[in-house]
Order: structure tokens, then sequence, then C-alpha cells
């Protein structure tokens, strides 16, 4: 698993302007009104060829003003989810009583952090970044968060501080499967009932499940993980500190699970929070499954499955590649039928193409379909091979990167998956120029 890194601080000292300058996204918004980052906004990054995480938090007040607790709530559990902690500070204002109350939080977590004094926009301010060592830290780097001046100093120290690798949990060739979805879904159930033994605790009260409960065990001969993850709320419906601790941990077994299942309850329609939670394993590349439970009580009739499919191929249309089941998991009916296609989407993931197989069908679906004009050029697609697995990676060698357009893309995409069977992995192009 990748890093964490937590930016803190009081308001307005430019935490989401370091935040976006890091990741190199606008992700979080940036206003002079204090209390805009109310909650926490996550991105991922890599320097030196670390990838980790970045956790934006909002300003840090002690003062009894709106949503000041719940701010303060949510970036202490950042701080207590990360590795490192960059704390935000102004030099042109120097040490404020609320940067004293910051760091008094940071000492307490006992937690590495490096204070970053930001807004150096010209040397002059320089100087100023000295007094906040009478804050008791041992690092203090001046940036300019605007206009990218010391952040790759002080990234440089961020990755000195992450912890190193640590050992692989469990042996190679485990299948580590992560259930994702909404409270009360049944995510636990199903847990149990894929174990067969109690070994998760199920209950009817949402959020009985507060953080990534792993539970190993073995099948057939082959061993396998079930990560059972506390159900994921719309942001607005988070209210217990406790529960939002859990979504993160829920985020991070996704990165460390091969395969997520999204769990849908079938008594219901599909929402949009459902779309949400299926985006956290698209954006990590892992493999999915849907998984519709509680299917034992729909009225239903034969054309009930068909029709309730159609709604999910609608509504995750950024993931048509995965395979979607129906159980019951209280019934224990259809689990077995996961078990196997968990299997099957393992082998997709870790599945190699033959180089020359894989240029004939490409250089034939070219020949079938050529691609669009691009400002009077075309495309052209001279050569392609497998670069990984897990997922399926493949380099494709064209005359202009530029000139590729997602449809197209979406058109090869297509063409392997019908060639070869990568049913429910998630595959990844990478384009690169042809040297002549």
């Amino acid at each position: 698993m990748r890093g964490v890194l937590a930016i803190v601080g009081r308001p307005n000292v430019g935490k989401s302007s370091l935040f976006n300058r890091i990741i190199g996204e606008r992700l979080s918004i940036t206003d002079d009104a204090s209390g805009v980052t109310r909650d926490r906004i996550y991105g991922r990054t890599s320097w030196l060829d670390q990838e980790f995480s970045v956790i934006d938090t909002g300003g840090i007040i002690l003062k009894d003003e709106p949503f000041s607790k719940e701010i303060r709530a949510q970036a202490e559990l950042a701080i207590d989810e990360a590795d490192v902690i960059v704390m935000v500070v102004d030099c042109r204002t120097g040490i404020t009583t609320e940067d004293e109350d910051v760091i008094k939080i940071l000492k307490r977590s006992k937690k590495p952090f490096i204070v970053a004094a930001n807004k150096v926009d010209d040397y002059s301010l320089l100087e100023n970044i000295y007094e906040f060592y009478n804050l008791g830290c041992d690092n203090v780097i001046g940036i300019s968060a605007l206009h990218g001046v010391g952040v790759g100093d002080l990234l440089d120290e961020v990755i000195a501080l992450f912890p190193k690798k640590a050992k692989k949990e469990y042996e190679e060739g485990t299948i580590k499967v992560c259930l994702i979805g909404q409270p009360n879904v049944g995510k636990s159930t199903l847990v149990n009932a894929i174990v067969g033994k109690q070994r998760v605790i199920v209950s009817d009260i949402a959020g009985t499940t507060r953080d990534a409960i792993d539970t190993p065990f073995t099948l057939n001969g082959k061993k396998y993980v079930v990560i059972d993850t506390a159900g994921i709320r719309k942001q607005g419906k988070i209210y217990e500190n406790a529960e939002k601790y859990s979504v993160l941990r829920a985020i991070g077994a996704i990165e460390r699970a091969d395969i997520a299942v999204l769990v849908l309850d079938g008594t219901k329609d599909v929402e949009e929070q459902d779309k949400r939670i299926a985006g956290y394993a698209r954006d990590f590349n892992r493999g999915l499954i849907i998984v519709v439970n509680k299917w034992d009580s729909v009225v239903k009739d034969d054309k009930t499955m068909k029709k309730y499919e159609e709604r999910i191929r609608t509504h995750f249309q950024f993931m048509d590649f995965a395979p979607v089941l129906f159980t019951s998991a209280l019934n224990n009916e259809r689990v077995h039928t996961l078990l196997n296609k968990i299997e099957f989407v393992y082998e997709n993931l870790t599945r190699r193409v033959n180089t020359s197989v894989l240029n004939d069908v490409l250089m034939d679906a070219v020949l079938m379909n050529q691609p669009p004009v691009f400002n009077g050029n075309r495309l052209s697609l001279s050569y392609a091979t497998q670069s990984d697995i897990m997922p399926p990676s493949f380099v494709l060698f064209v005359n202009s990167e530029k000139h590729m357009h997602f449809s197209y893309l979406r058109y090869l995409e297509n063409k392997i998956r019908d060639t070869f069977e990568f049913e429910g992995a998630p595959i990844k192009f990478v384009l690169r120029k042809k040297e002549d």
C-alpha cells in the first residue's frame, strides 16, 4: 500500500493550493474565505517514482465557529490515517495562536511532520521562516504553493519520511477480494456465506462494520482473503467520527485488494451513491464484480433479472466489463457462483496475450475501421505489446499520441475484449510515439 500524506493547518494558509500543486490538478476549491474546504479531499500522485495518496483538510480552528468542530474532526481523522503530515503556515503573518493549537494536535499524534512556510513569493520573505522553529519543530521549509517554489524540496522530505515498504501481508498468489457498497446491503452476511463460518458480525443496524476486516481462507487448494468494509454513505449523511474513519479504511482496503465486489441491495433501485463507490474501485484499476444481493426478497418473474441487469448496465457504463451476479447471502443462494467468478476474474487480471496475436487483432481492427482524421492528420498504429498485468496493460506505438481519440481507444479495447477473455478486468493503455 502506498504512503499517505495529510495536509493540515489553520484556515487561509494555502493548504488547498499546495494540494492542487502536488497532485497537478485543481481538485480542491481555493478561496480567500475561511472554511471553504470542509471535508477531506483525496488525490493520488507520485514523486521520485514513489506513488502516494494526499489528503487535503479544512482549516483547524478551536473557537466556536460554523462547522469548526466538524472540520477539526475531519482533520484529526486524516492525521490518524496519514504516514506523514505537512502543516502549512503563512510566512507573512508569522505564528498565530491557531498555529500553536495545530502543532499541539500534531505532537500528540506522534506522527512525523514537516512545517511548510507558505507564501514565500519573493526571496525577501525567506528569513521569515525561521520564526516557525519556535513552534518546537525540527523541519521548516519555505515554499510558494502558488508558484511551485520549494515544493520539490518539500516532497523530497516527505518521501524520506514515508515508512519503508512493508513485507507482503499474504503469500504470492493469494486472491484478495474486497466487498464494497452502501451500509446494510449484506456485505458481512455475504462474507460469512463465502467462508462458511460466522466470522464477521452481522446486524440489521447500518454501520456495524467499522473497520476493514480480513478473513483468510483456503478452498480447493487456492488461498483467498475476503476484506469486509464499512458501508460508504453519502458525504452529507456521515455524522459520526468513527464512521468517517471507516470510509477512509474502506478506500484503503480497495487499494490493497485485487478484486472489488460491489454489493447492491436487490430490493432497491441503483442509486447515485452506488456509482460513486464503484468509481473508487475503477480509479484504482481493480478487478470488478457486481453482486445484486437479497434477491430472495424480490418479487420477480422470468424477466425481472434481465431488467435489473439492464438498469445496472445503464448506470455503470464505465464498468461494463464487470460481470453481474444475483445472490441471497442469507439463504446461501448462488454464493458458489461468486467464488467461481472471483477465480475467473483473477485469471483474467493475470492473463498475458501473445504479442504477434495481439498485433494481428489490432491491425485487423484498424483495417476494418480507420482512425479518424484529426486536424488534417490521421493516427497511425505501428505496433502493440502487453507491458503488465493486474490490470492488463498494453503499450500502443503511434505516430502521435494527441491524434488518439478516446472513442477510438475504446473501439480498440472492445476488439481486444472480443478476442481475448478479460471479463471483470479493466484494461489500461499507454500511448508512446514511435521513433523514426
